[in-house]
């Protein structure tokens, strides 16, 4: 089954004290979205990754992107504008999306393969990885109210992988009813699919923070990303 990525790099890097958008932040000279865009280009098939970029940065964009098989196109105001304008220009032969955030550029082959394998049985699969903290319920006004059970919970990461059919029908119901998801998976969910879970990797991290940009500057560096 054909594959497509689409990467919603449109959000600015604000936690990272950066005044560009994150995706153009640097690790070791080279752009975030270069080093994302690299590590999956050769888990994909020819076709091109879908990219958009905010407002007024198409330049930067292409040359992040120069020689590499993408096609740009410009982002909304939020992400998930920006994933329903990608799914709108999707080759016509995909028969898979992959949705996957600029800001996690070590993502795991066999993590990735193991959820495409998923999304053919169930349409829809995300990585996730078990949380290690406790996780506490809080009321408005600063009280414990509970604290779920850790052994249920996951850290979503990405790729969240859909078929195409899946994930645009979700897109368009949410679009028509005006609803935001914090995740692809989760509007998914909401709609009625089935979304398996797949370990992730605690290596797929997403770069937030100035101190995760030293320590994937540090990993690439040392050649153990």
């Amino acid at each position: 089954m054909r594959v497509q990525a689409v990467i919603p790099a449109a959000g600015m890097g604000e936690r990272l004290g950066a005044s560009r958008p994150k995706a153009l932040v640097e690790i070791n000279g080279v752009p975030l979205l270069r080093h994302t865009l690299l590590r999956l280009a050769s888990l994909l098939t020819p076709l091109p990754c879908i990219v958009s970029y905010p407002e007024g940065f198409r330049n930067e964009f292409e040359h992040a992107c120069c020689d590499l098989n993408v096609v740009l196109i410009c982002g909304g105001r939020e992400r998930q504008e920006s994933v329903w304008l990608a799914l709108n220009v999707l080759d016509p032969q995909v028969e898979i999306v992959l949705l996957h955030d600029a800001a996690r550029p070590f993502p795991d082959p066999a993590s990735i393969q193991c959820a495409v394998e998923e999304t053919k049985k169930w349409g829809a699969a995300t990585l996730a990885i078990p949380v290690s903290d406790t996780i506490l319920s809080v009321s408005e006004d600063g009280f414990l109210k509970d604290t779920p059970d850790r052994r249920e919970l996951r850290a979503c990461q990405t790729p969240q992988i859909f078929l195409k059919e899946t994930i645009t029908a979700a897109h368009r119901a949410a679009h028509e009813e005006g609803r935001q998801f914090t995740d692809d998976a989760s509007m998914v969910r909401f709609y009625g699919g089935q979304v398996k879970i797949v370990p992730g990797t605690v290596g797929n991290f997403k770069i937030t923070t100035p101190a995760d940009l030293a320590y994937a500057t540090y990993l690439v560096q040392e050649g153990k990303e």
